[in-house]
């Protein structure tokens, strides 16, 4: 197989099918009809001599080869695309483009709002996807193409796997109570020390089913502990239930101040001298230049950082 006789057009075809799981909605994506996308198929089949999906119910399910060749495929078609796309005619205005972006709820809070609202004064034709990705799969998802940018805490990254990143805010730890906490009107002072929060039992929010929170993280390096009454999920629930209950809770500041709205929480710094809690942006090497991967970090970096 030469590149001088092959169609580009149907690898464009190959990660739709890829990504959306059906002919329908690869043809709605495309704007093509489904006769055209299943010939397409028809096309691809044969120059790969492999199926490349099998019907598995109403899902298009990619064979084992379609598997290995895809993060190839897709990281091609980011760089001809960006190759076709220069600073000199890019045009936010104008730009009709998808995102997909890996965020958790308390970022989703956070940075959606106003990067909307940028989005829909300068660039309507830009679509996001947000959606949850394993810390573990951040290198994957990225060198694949199935998310374009992840904004998460610092972590360690392969030498070899061309991610590129940077610190976009930082945070701290701040503890919420109930207003009229009895904690604190057994005492004299009214501030959070150190013994008070020890004394307390505790919500934790993670998404794992078991494990430390950064919290305890620190509290273990001097060597102590809490007690946890609760493990859930998202901490506007926490704080919920910490407007109707004695639990305390630990959270990030910045977070606080959107969840904690409506129940009106006491907030407390946290009563133990700890690292500030850094946000990474992540991005893949394949889009650096891309023209609307440029912008639409820019816009990310700006919101986080509070910048107008």
């Amino acid at each position: 197989m030469h590149i001088s006789r092959t169609d580009l057009n149907l690898f464009v075809v190959l990660d739709a099918i890829y990504t959306q799981g059906s002919i329908t909605r690869a043809s709605q994506v495309l704007n093509l009809s489904q006769p055209a996308l299943s010939h397409a198929l028809a096309r691809l089949r044969a120059m790969f001599n492999d199926p490349l999906f099998v019907r598995q119910g109403s899902v298009m399910a990619p064979t084992p080869f379609t598997r290995s060749i895809i993060m190839q495929v897709r990281q091609g078609l980011q760089l001809f695309e960006a190759s076709l796309q220069t600073e000199q005619n890019f045009d936010a205005s104008q730009t009709q483009r998808g995102f997909n972006l890996g965020l958790r709820d308390v970022f989703e809070a956070t940075l959606l709002p106003q990067l909307m609202q940028r989005i829909a004064a300068q660039a309507p034709g830009i679509t996001i996807a947000s959606v949850r990705v394993e810390r573990a799969e951040i290198e994957t998802e990225l060198s694949s193409g199935n998310l374009d940018m992840v904004l998460d805490v610092p972590m360690p990254i392969s030498s070899n796997a061309l991610i590129r990143q940077q610190r976009v805010t930082r945070d701290r730890l701040i503890v919420l109570s109930r207003q009229e906490h009895p904690a604190f009107y057994r005492k004299k002072s009214k501030a959070l020390d150190l013994d008070t929060y020890l004394a307390q039992t505790h919500v934790l929010v993670s998404s794992r089913r078991k494990g430390l929170g950064l919290e305890d993280m620190e509290l273990n390096r001097e060597g102590l502990r809490r007690q946890i009454a609760l493990r859930c999920q998202h901490y506007f629930a926490a704080c919920r239930v910490v407007a109707s209950t004695d639990l305390f809770l630990t959270m990030p500041e910045h977070y606080a101040t959107i969840a904690n709205a409506q129940f009106n929480n006491r907030i407390d710094p946290f009563p133990l001298a700890t690292q500030p809690i850094d946000a990474h942006l992540y991005w893949h090497a394949n889009t650096e230049n891309d023209p609307a991967h440029v912008w639409l970090r820019q816009q990310l970096i700006e919101v986080m950082r509070g910048e107008e």
